[in-house]
């Protein structure tokens, strides 16, 4: 691919394998680079943005895939998706984190034992997959069910609500006795069919409640795939006849750094330096407050510094100051104390990165025509403080909230009021990809555009991360300029040729798999 006008040279060329590979946020940062990247990556709708941006990629479940396919991939890369875990309280996501780190650890003893040898390591994961794949099955047993005692209360519901509308009650009256089960005496005098509907109504919400339960012990199908990097490292380093990757970068939300701390641990024992670091995406220049858990490991090297940032933290005014509750704060405080060898950047606002793109976009190859828009709000489709009501706003002049799936329902209204912008009241799917470091001229296709954009890793965060761990002979000025140009480059990267998405089994004439 020769995707950009003055391409970087890098100090070694690697092949990169991306797992969970999403739209390509994080291949478009290794092109620029100078890298190659191969993406696994199971959404159509990913898989064709990926096509038109030239983005080599497997379709498919990186389950139906192993490591062994790719012999030549030197680097592993990935954000598998992850249910919601935490290091607090006794819910669904610290059960979840437990399931997931007693899995890694079974691993890790595996790897440990006096004399272990690739049959024993093998046999360990095979008993994983058996164990996880039989809990997928009940999971899909128990969630038929769960749908069709919801379907029975939604009847019971709906005929519930037309005995009260009948005798009388108001629609918030009605909301109220459905909640509470509480039924006014006078209701049941006047309705013989009245109590053994609400009897019904409660046997199936208990019957609902018990199916949560039973899926919260099962666990979720996606504990299996936030495993899957790590497999594929320990297969290639412990595999008879494998080379081990050279490096490997992972990221994902804050609440999974309570995983990479563990899966470091395993990568230690393999022979690899790690880090693990909670990155703030405005403090590399992204015009965006987002946090993402990163983990990186080199093989053979004793240390991997921290990602130094370039910009300063943006801090709302309204944002109240408390103690960390959570994996974020546990772990945001360990990179608080990094070194810093110049004075930072302010934070890049929306409107400055909105800007710069307008310039760009006029002069692509194709030229793209983008709204100059007065000062603006943007208005959030979530509420904020548990009341959805109170829309989190923030000004052009200040960096975007978390881009998420529901981009394109934000409001954009005048500065200060809540009149709309008309034929401007939304970002474009270009302009959002801006927002998470997408070039102008990204090629978004597909169906929910918006999704596939709320889901990437920024591109230039991803720029940072692989500099630094691919790159580490390269310091100060040299480690500095290298970036810059690198960050040029993806900020005026236009699209090359479409290439083909290929299937499962189609390894003919593919660089990383050898055949």
């Amino acid at each position: 691919m020769n995707h950009v006008k003055t391409p970087s040279t890098p100090p070694a060329v690697f092949g990169i394998l991306d797992l969970f590979a999403g739209p390509g946020g994080l291949d478009v940062a290794a092109d620029v680079l100078g890298y190659r990247v191969t993406g696994i990556e199971f959404d159509r709708d990913a898989c064709a943005t990926r096509s038109a941006a030239g983005m080599d990629t497997f379709y498919g479940d990186v389950r139906r895939y192993r490591a062994s396919f790719f012999p030549r991939a030197q680097v592993l890369t990935g954000g598998p998706p992850c249910q919601t875990f935490t290091v607090a309280g006794h819910g669904a996501g610290r059960k979840a984190l437990d399931q997931v780190l007693e899995y890694i650890q079974r691993l890790h003893d595996a790897l440990r034992a006096e004399e272990a040898q690739w049959e024993d390591i093998f046999r360990t994961w095979r008993r994983i997959s058996e164990e996880l794949r039989r809990k997928a099955l009940l999971a899909d047993e128990v969630k038929n069910r769960k749908r069709a005692a919801e379907k029975s209360r939604a009847v019971t519901r709906k005929a519930l609500k037309r005995i009260l509308k009948e005798c009388g009650h108001s629609p918030r009256e009605i909301k109220s006795i459905l909640k509470a089960l509480e039924v006014p005496g006078r209701v049941r005098r006047e309705n013989a069919d009245f109590e053994p509907l609400m009897e019904e109504f409660g046997t199936s919400t208990a019957e609902i409640d018990r199916f949560k339960a039973e899926l919260e012990e099962l666990g979720d199908e996606r504990t299996g795939l936030v495993l899957q990097p790590l497999w594929w490292v320990i297969e290639r380093s412990r595999r008879p006849g494998s080379r081990p990757y050279e490096a490997v970068v992972l990221e994902q939300v804050p609440t999974v750094m309570p995983v990479w701390e563990r899966y470091a641990q395993v990568l230690a024992t393999l022979g690899y330096g790690t880090r693990t670091q909670l990155m703030y995406t405005e403090a590399f220049g992204v015009p965006q407050t987002r946090k993402r858990a990163v983990l990186m490991a080199r093989l053979d090297e004793r240390d991997i510094p921290a990602v130094g940032e370039t910009h300063e933290r943006y801090q709302t005014r309204t944002m109240p100051t408390r103690a960390p509750d959570d994996a974020a704060g546990l772990w945001e405080a360990k990179e608080q104390n990094a070194p810093e060898e110049r004075p930072k950047e302010s934070w890049v606002s929306m409107e400055a990165a909105l800007k710069k793109a307008r310039t760009i976009a006029a002069d692509l190859t194709v030229p793209l025509d983008l709204p100059d828009r007065p000062a603006f709000t943007v208005v959030s489709n979530y509420g904020t403080g548990g009341d959805p009501g109170a829309r989190g706003r923030r000004d052009h002049d200040a960096p975007s909230a978390t881009i998420t799936g529901k981009v394109s329902r934000n409001r954009l209204v005048h500065m200060g009021t809540d009149k709309d912008l008309p034929g401007f009241d939304r970002f474009s799917f270009a302009e959002a990809g801006v927002l998470q470091t997408f070039p102008v001229a990204y090629p978004w296709c597909g169906s929910d555009q918006p999704q596939q954009i709320g889901n990437a890793v920024p591109p230039r965060l991803a720029l940072h991360v692989l500099r630094q761990v691919l790159e580490p002979e390269l310091t100060g000025e040299k480690a500095r300029a290298r970036l810059e140009q690198a960050i040029t480059d993806l900020e005026t990267w236009e699209p090359g040729d479409a290439v083909p998405v290929r299937e499962h089994g189609q390894w003919e004439g593919h660089p990383l798999t050898g055949r």
